[in-house]
């Protein structure tokens, strides 16, 4: 049997940097990763010194031979369970029933975002269609933006684009809104449409105007939206980490759980999701990782030279 210094779940900018930082410990680590990012609908990663515009794909190729360099290995395949057993050593089992072993265990999967189910969402996501106005509201700045809130409010997203444009539409496709909320919204230059929406309207990802269910038409350059969004994976709840009010997992500053030897970095962790974020994380709990990989070593070996001068003495 195989016992990996540490498994990262999660081929993310948290997991790789995380695991080049053990690597460089000469650490012994195994990532596991279903290429299905979060941002892999975007056109480029931004907030993230001398990687502006960079393609998210773009960005993981280039950390490939940082990986190899060090001797971090990597499996693209996901993990359907991990425990943690009376050896306090961690058993993850992959979909096609394999097993692997770790003295140390990082979740890095981040977030999956809650797409409406609405005709044109989804084939213009990335393109024309955005979750975070400081990722994407640079590129668009001075033009026509919408914001889709139905299930949450987009009243704070509504605002917060005022900061790259003076024409800002927020749709609420039939939900309610406080008229307090949609006062102050309407005196800040902000227009609200409550009517139910029939579908976006574009040609090649790009899209053109919002279509309500009566057959109106608003022109439109962007959207953004605000839908919630629910953790990848489960993992880290299935041990029974402490879980945020938001969905997040708790963690200390050096992005350790509640249980013992089990970590968790990115966007599974925090809710201020940019990839500089993200990676920070990761280096922070590559860095704790292998220090309590020592403090562990210095406590065996000194329990070893105890029993030894034992067995002397005796």
């Amino acid at each position: 049997m195989e016992l990996f210094d540490c498994i990262i779940i999660g081929g993310g900018p948290a997991g790789l940097n995380a695991a080049v930082v053990l690597g460089r410990c000469r650490r012994n680590v195994l990532v596991f990763d279903t290429e299905k990012y979060r941002n892999r609908w975007s056109h480029g990663m931004h907030n993230y010194l001398t990687r502006d515009h960079v393609p998210p794909s773009e960005f993981l190729r280039l950390c490939q031979p940082e990986l190899e360099k060090y001797g971090v290995r990597k499996l693209n395949k996901m993990i359907v369970r991990a425990t943690r057993n009376h050896d306090d050593v961690f058993e993850v089992t992959d979909a096609e029933g394999t097993m692997y072993f770790s003295k140390k265990l990082l979740v890095a999967t981040g977030l999956r975002d809650n797409v409406p189910e609405l005709e044109g969402f989804q084939e213009m996501y990335g393109k024309s269609v955005f979750h975070c106005p400081y990722c994407d509201g640079w590129e668009v700045q001075d033009k026509r933006l919408a914001v889709y809130a139905k299930v949450k409010d987009g009243s704070e997203l509504a605002m917060s684009l005022k900061t790259w444009t003076d024409t800002v539409t927020y749709y609420t496709d039939g939900a309610r809104i406080k008229p307090v909320t949609r006062e102050y919204l309407e005196a800040c230059g902000v227009t609200v449409i409550t009517e139910p929406l029939e579908k976006l309207v574009g040609e090649e990802g790009q899209i053109r105007a919002v279509r309500m269910q009566d057959g109106t038409e608003y022109p439109c350059d962007a959207l953004f939206f605000v839908n919630g969004f629910t953790q990848a994976c489960d993992l880290a709840e299935a041990f029974g980490c402490n879980v945020g009010r938001k969905g997040a997992v708790i963690t200390n500053r050096q992005q350790q759980t509640n249980i013992p030897g089990l970590y968790v970095a990115g966007d599974a962790a925090r809710d201020v999701h940019f990839v500089v974020v993200a990676a920070a994380e990761g280096a922070k709990a590559g860095v704790h990782i292998n220090k309590e990989l020592i403090r562990e070593g210095i406590e065996k070996g000194m329990r070893t030279l105890k029993e030894d001068k034992g067995e002397m003495a005796a």
